[in-house]
């Protein structure tokens, strides 16, 4: 794996200096590429939509609701602030992707829906996007998979212990 210039030079500082567990520096730079190499994927595969990741995950949303949400709803369940909905929803309804409705039992409330040409993007996005996101692991094998997410898992656990042990 070819790591970023930036994390080649940060390593090659940290073996100079004989830093703790050059081996974990490096594996924390690998993984920092390989999100970073997944993400632009991402924004690649997803920008012939005109889509960036955020308006991918309201058309998911969307998709998902059938009868649509209330923007604060998206904000929720996208892990968003309300400001940032509002602007993904305005670029969505810009491209005609989207419609924002009156709720049928508060009229005052908004409903988030996708229009004709929003579910048919939708499909189309998430048919090709599911393949690439599933051709990422696909050299894997199930137990490679599992051993993969208990490492995964280790790793996160250890941060979280971290960020709490730093916090105190």
């Amino acid at each position: 794996m070819i790591l970023e210039q930036k994390y080649q030079a940060l390593l090659q500082e940290a073996r100079q200096r004989q830093l703790n567990d050059p081996e974990g520096i490096q594996l924390c730079f690998q993984t920092l590429s390989l999100a970073s190499q997944i993400d632009n994927d991402c924004a690649r595969l997803l920008a012939p939509y005109g889509l960036s990741e955020g308006r991918f995950v309201m058309l998911f949303l969307l998709d998902a609701a059938g009868e649509g949400l209330a923007p604060n709803e998206l904000a929720e369940r996208a892990g968003v602030t309300r400001a940032t909905v509002t602007g993904l929803l305005d670029s969505l309804e810009r491209e005609a992707l989207i419609e924002r409705q009156a709720a049928k039992q508060d009229r005052r409330a908004l409903r988030i829906q996708l229009t004709d040409k929003g579910r048919q993007t939708a499909k189309q996005v998430f048919d090709s996007h599911s393949r690439w996101i599933a051709s990422l692991f696909g050299s894997l094998s199930t137990t490679e998979r599992e051993q993969l997410a208990i490492l995964l898992n280790k790793v996160s656990t250890g941060l979280n212990q971290s960020e709490k042990e730093i916090s105190q």
